[in-house]
Parts: C-alpha cells; structure tokens; sequence
C-alpha cells in the first residue's frame, strides 16, 4: 500500500517536469492523480456559498482545469506548489463567477461566499464583499506577495502552517506571522 503512494508521487514528479516542458497531455494527467484533492479545495472553497446550483464543486475543478490548460507553460515543482496554484486559480473562478453574478443581479448579493477562518471576522460575504476581498488582496500582493502567498495557501488551498512553511522554505512563526499581518492589513482595507 505505501509502495503505491510513493510510485505515484514519483509518477506526479515526472508528470510535473512535463508539464514545465509544456506537455498539455501531462496535465491532465496530474489533474487526475490530484482530482480527489482538487475537489475536496473546490469543497472547502465554496462550503457556504449560494450559488443557485450553478457552481458546485465538480464544476469549479472543472473550470480551474480549463483556465489550467489555457495558461499554456505552467512552472509547477511539486504536489504543494501544483495545488496552491489550482486555488489560485479557483479563486479567480469564484471571483469571476461574483462578478457574473453581481452584473446579472445589479448587487443584489444573492450569492456568498465563504471567505475562511478570519479573513474577516464572518461566517459569509456577499459577491460585493467577495470583489472588496480581492481588491484587498491584490493591492496587498504590490507590496507583500507573500502575505498574499500564505493567505491563498491557507484559505484558498487549506494547507497547515507547517505545510505552508515547507512550500514557502520558511519557518512556521514566520508563517505564522505574516498570517496574522495579513489578516490585519486585509480588515483594515476591508473596513467602510
């Protein structure tokens, strides 16, 4: 049983290097040894969101594969890396679909989101609120992207501190710090 689990990190390996080699076939290879985590982050991603049915989680993998393929030459080293960026990516997808939504119904807020364990203080946002997050994030990323990293790998991805440190290569009170700055610096951009 452990066996296998090493043959397919090895097979991810490989598969990985391909694709920095620009191999469209090896992607969707790799998005096939990680389905069951890329769904389980599309999951978390949308927990409490009320999207009438119209982005669940199967459609979301889906989606991040496509925007995924289209990208052409991904850079991608390893397992952790590969699913920080998918939920880079599936940020971008619910983002868009907020925005989609926002259009449609004139803010209306139909739709909400879950926006994680303290980014800010609530349970759900709506679409709007959703769209203020993301401004924040990216006007935070011109001046600290790597806030920006341990928040999309901490929310987004749903990894650990510690595994954000491995991926990082720093330690897990700096993780840890930079979380806790950039839940601060994301609230105040956040306020009214």
């Amino acid at each position: 049983m452990g066996g296998g689990k090493i043959e397919l990190m090895g097979d991810l390996t490989q598969l990985l290097e391909a694709v920095r080699s620009g191999d469209k076939t090896a992607l969707g290879e790799v998005v096939a040894i990680t389905y069951d985590e890329l769904r389980c982050l599309a999951r978390q991603r949308l927990h409490r969101a009320n999207t009438d049915g119209l982005l669940n989680t199967t459609s979301l993998v889906h989606e991040c594969y496509l925007r995924l393929t289209s990208v052409g030459r991904l850079s991608l080293d390893d397992r952790s890396h590969f699913l920080s960026y998918a939920a880079r990516v599936m940020r971008s997808v619910i983002v868009d679909f907020a925005r989609e939504r926002l259009s449609q119904r004139r803010g209306a807020g139909a739709l909400f989101v879950t926006v994680g364990t303290d980014i800010p203080d609530h349970e759900s946002v709506s679409a709007e609120e959703l769209l203020r997050i993301e401004e924040a994030l990216q006007e935070l990323a011109r001046s600290e992207q790597r806030l920006v990293q341990v928040v999309e790998m901490k929310y987004f991805a749903g990894f650990t501190l510690e595994e954000i440190a491995d991926s990082l290569g720093i330690a897990v009170r700096t993780v840890r710090r930079d979380w806790e700055k950039a839940r601060l610096l994301l609230s105040v951009a956040l306020q009214p």
